[in-house]
């Protein structure tokens, strides 16, 4: 019997010994970090931490070291008898002076930035739960780089590098965005991506056509949505999810937020819903009095009153809606094949398009418009990806991505006391294939390869309803309705290491795209019935990274990146503003950029880490909105008002050139500083003249500066954002109008003042389930417009937020 007891005990004893279980989080957050790589070398052992962040500790039981190695965190190495006085459980860090980062937008797959001859800027999960952004767009903006316009609340268009709208690249999981109706005006389609639901974003700066293709002329925006987690078990379910509110006082938003995950060994699923309401927005107090509200329209028996504002700051019709659902499902076949499915959805309310409420063409008091809004813009998209991983004659890895996208977008117009509601509708079906290919040839090369096929089809209806008897009357459409734009790539790039400090990246792309549209003459007498649009465009990149040692890297790229035409270049009728009117263009061609960039980034001791960037890009053949001639005539009637006849041409050129650089010091402590600049000027040339001017969309000087705080459950960001002036000069022939929404000088020429604001973020992580965060955005309340902005910016805004995880 003894001898039996004996037995049991030391069963008991081993199995407890057995399930010794170490845990890794992060320092700061409490959240368990999983993908920990911990190994020792003595003996020979690496493993990786789990799902929940665990690692058996048995395994290193007789280590004389045990190292923890994690991407973004400071490596840290432990003796066992050390964790075993830690209670086995492991602090890390995050390395704040770090070249280590892992970035996919480069190549489209994952690989060392180091290694890559580009600027890219990463923004982390870990990131945006800390700034609170409302939007994607504003999510964006906090890395520093990207130069944010808003024409109203539900808004935001991103900058890079003096380009904008349908010469940047919007990606969403590996799939384009951009569709055959973004315009060169600003576009707001970014605020589709739920903010709530991304696990990172990428900025890769400059022409990113090879592998991008058209569009790609500033540079790429590249967002990760959540991406399901599987079990470590075959028995047990991994079930996690976060949940937050969000209260803002500017604009009184109210956001909720809940995602969870579930997985099982070879089955995983994320949901993710989000919910956001905003008032309309407070303006700041201290600034040029141009950018207040001091009036506005209602509506009373059946007819407009202008009405006083008694809160001139109170921007009155910016309010707006949001809602977006998220599904993905993730299935492993094996140990070679991946398949996943994603569902996307997103819709706004109806959104004002504040710069036109405000708008008083002819300075006699009366604003132009009774109402402007733009209806639900709504995006869904259905994703499917498939990919194998194992090693063959032609692929290493294989990745297939189909998608189909249904765009909705409307816009609802009328005059002062005009009793006809003018409604303008398009939708836009985008169906798109990729096929993305990496091989490692030999040890020194890798190949990177691949296919695309783009098809949109547009459709676009139009009517005018008359307020009272609800009588409804067709009118012309924006967009000829039923047209179709296509275009077909193959690329190829190639990464080579000379040596262990070069890398030489070279690759090529051809893209050939087709438009085809039908136009009709019932309300617009075009003097074409259809259209056809057919080219092709080659592109090709260039780039040298020496690395002295892993804390420095330097890099010099040249690149090419083109735009072909779409349909809202070709075929849009409409009024860009009051007394002109843009008509539609068949023969147009690709423009082409041509981008030489040099570039370092440098750690120095663990405590201090510089990088900086110099541009030039020379814009040939540039699509430009100018005068032309209709008919013969230079004006015509329509909408009832003469106005100037303008239409897309490939009729100019244009530069811009700039510097980027940052700086980040670590003073120990937990105390921390990051500062970045951005500074761009870009000309255009006037083809009456044949002499250049200020080019649309450059922003001004801007950047940011913040003190951190970062210690043990908490951090905390004391920041200042700012932008220089623009003078009249600097601004281009487009915004030097009357009607033009900035602020006027002494001689009352329109101008954009500098600005500066003070900011403080905080976050307190009470435990692995619980964290707050509050904040005070533009403490001093300034009164201040954003370039080529229609709505005036934030004032004094406080914000709130509670979030739980499991």
């Amino acid at each position: 019997m003894k001898k039996y007891l004996f037995s049991l005990t030391m069963l008991l004893c081993a199995m407890i010994a057995g399930a010794q279980t170490l845990i890794i989080v992060d320092k700061t957050t409490r959240q368990t970090l999983p993908g920990v790589i911990v190994y020792s070398n003595n003996p020979k052992v690496s493993i990786l931490s789990n799902s929940k962040g665990q690692v058996d500790a048995t395994l290193f039981k007789t280590a004389d070291s045990i190292h923890f190695s994690f991407v973004s965190y400071e490596p840290i190495v432990y003796s066992y008898q050390k964790l075993e006085s830690m209670n086995f459980k492991v602090e890390l860090s995050e390395a704040t002076i770090s070249l280590g980062e892992i970035v996919v937008s480069a190549n489209r797959w994952e690989e060392a930035q180091i290694e890559t001859p580009n600027r890219i800027e990463k923004i982390s999960k870990k990131d945006v739960d800390f700034q609170n952004p409302q939007t994607s767009a504003d999510v964006l903006e906090t890395s520093g780089y990207v130069y944010i316009q808003k024409s109203q609340l539900a808004g935001g268009s991103p900058s890079l590098r003096g380009f904008a709208t349908n010469r940047v690249m919007l990606v969403v999981d590996g799939v384009r965005m951009n569709n055959a109706i973004f315009r060169s005006g600003n576009l707001q389609s970014v605020i589709s991506i739920d903010a709530s639901a991304l696990e990172s974003a990428e900025v890769l700066f400059g022409p990113g056509a090879v592998m991008y293709g058209s569009d790609a002329i500033g540079g790429v925006m590249d967002f990760h949505t959540l991406k399901p987690k599987f079990s470590d078990s075959t028995t047990k379910l991994l079930f996690t999810g976060n949940a937050f509110g969000r209260f803002s006082s500017a604009n009184t938003e109210k956001t909720g937020h809940l995602d969870f995950n579930i997985g099982i060994k070879k089955w995983a699923f994320v949901t993710s819903i989000s919910y956001s309401d905003y008032d309309d927005l407070h303006a700041g107090s201290f600034g040029n009095h141009y950018f207040l509200r001091p009036s506005y329209v209602g509506r009373f028996d059946s007819k407009d009153s202008m009405l006083i504002n008694n809160d001139s700051s109170l921007q009155i019709g910016s309010a707006f809606s949001q809602v977006n659902l998220m599904q993905k499902i993730y299935f492993k076949s094996g140990k070679s094949w991946d398949i996943d499915y994603a569902f996307h959805y997103s819709a706004t309310s109806d959104a004002p398009r504040y710069d036109r409420l405000y708008l008083d063409a002819d300075n006699n008091g009366t604003l132009d418009y009774g109402e402007w809004y733009y209806g639900p813009q709504k995006w869904m998209m259905n994703r499917l990806g498939i990919t194998h991983t194992q090693i063959t004659k032609i692929y290493d890895q294989l990745r297939i991505v189909a998608a189909m996208q249904n765009n909705e977008e409307s816009r609802h117009d009328r005059k002062f006391n005009n009793k006809k509601m003018r409604n303008q509708t398009e939708t836009v079906d985008a169906y798109s294939f990729n096929l993305d290919l990496d091989k490692k040839i030999t040890e020194k090369a890798t190949l990177f390869y691949g296919v695309e096929a783009l098809y949109n089809k547009i459709g676009s209806v139009a009517n005018r309803i008359h307020l009272e008897t609800h009588v409804e009357e067709p009118t012309n459409t924006r967009y000829p309705d039923g047209s179709t734009w296509q275009a077909y790539g193959a690329y190829l790039n190639m990464k080579y290491k000379l040596h262990s400090k070069w890398i030489v990246n070279a690759g090529a792309r051809y893209t050939h795209y087709l438009i085809k549209a039908d136009f009709d003459t019932t309300f617009f007498p075009f003097p074409f019935v259809h259209a056809e649009n057919s080219n092709g465009a080659l592109n090709g990149s260039l780039g040298l990274v020496f690395s002295p040692n892993p804390k420095w890297q330097l890099y010099l790229n040249g690149s090419t990146g083109f735009r072909a035409p779409n349909i809202d270049d070709m075929g849009k009728v409409f009024d860009s503003e009051p007394g002109t009117v843009v008509v539609a263009n068949a023969d147009l061609k690709p423009e082409y950029a041509y981008n030489a960039e040099i570039g370092t980034a440098k750690t120095i001791g663990g405590f201090l880490k510089v990088d900086f960037a110099g541009y030039y890009t020379l814009l040939k053949n540039a699509l430009a909105r100018r005068a032309f001639q209709y008919n013969g005539q230079d004006s015509i009637i329509y909408d009832g008002q003469m106005s100037q006849v303008q239409a897309i041409q490939n009729i100019t050129a244009a530069y811009v050139y700039g510097v980027q650089a940052g700086v980040e010091i670590s003073f120990g402590r937990g105390i921390g500083l990051r500062s970045t600049i951005s500074y761009q000027k870009g000309e255009e040339q006037s083809e009456e003249r044949l002499i250049y001017y200020p080019k649309p969309h450059v922003a001004p000087l801007f950047g940011s500066t913040h003190l951190t705080y970062v210690r043990k459950k908490l951090k905390l960001d004391l920041y200042a954002q700012y932008n220089s002036k623009m003078g009249y000069k600097d601004l281009p022939l487009v915004d030097r109008t009357d009607n033009a929404s900035y602020a006027k000088d002494a001689s009352g020429l329109p101008f954009v003042p500098g600005w500066y604001t003070l900011n403080f973020k905080a976050a307190l992580f009470i435990n692995k389930f619980f964290s707050v965060n509050a904040g005070v955005e533009n403490i001093n309340d300034q009164l201040y417009r954003t370039y080529s902005s229609g709505i005036s910016s934030p004032g004094r805004n406080f914000i709130v937020a509670l979030r739980v995880k499991i």
